[in-house]
């Protein structure tokens, strides 16, 4: 089993950052791809990045170039710049999780961590 534990939410002006943080212990290895997914309130759940096992990132659309994943052994990290309104939501952890394209199935959680931008 694989535990995953989300840190780093909070609330912060449009065009400020935050630093999410995805810790995973249990059964891991350093070549677990892992990715983060968000949900708001009344809207589908979308893949947000996610980095494979190889080291490739995928990311939406809407975060291209604002958003930056990046990873050690057993933690995954999600820079996130210019932040928006339209980015407020719960940003969940996932593993196995290769490609923002690729639903994951069968995968690991973590608890979520929420992301709230005023303007």
């Amino acid at each position: 089993q694989v535990q995953l534990v989300e840190s780093g939410g909070g609330s912060v002006q449009a065009g400020g950052s935050l630093r999410l943080s995805c810790r995973a212990s249990g059964d891991t290895y350093s070549g677990l791809c892992m990715g983060w997914l968000r949900q708001a309130p009344g809207k589908e759940r979308e893949g947000v990045a996610a980095l494979d096992s190889d080291g490739s990132t995928t990311y939406a659309d809407s975060v291209k170039g604002r958003f930056t994943i990046s990873g050690d052994k057993n933690t995954v990290y999600l820079q996130m710049n210019d932040l928006k309104p339209e980015d407020t939501a719960m940003y969940y952890c996932a593993a196995p999780y290769c490609y923002t394209h690729v639903p994951p199935r069968d995968n690991y959680w973590g608890q979520g961590t929420q992301v709230t931008v005023s303007s």
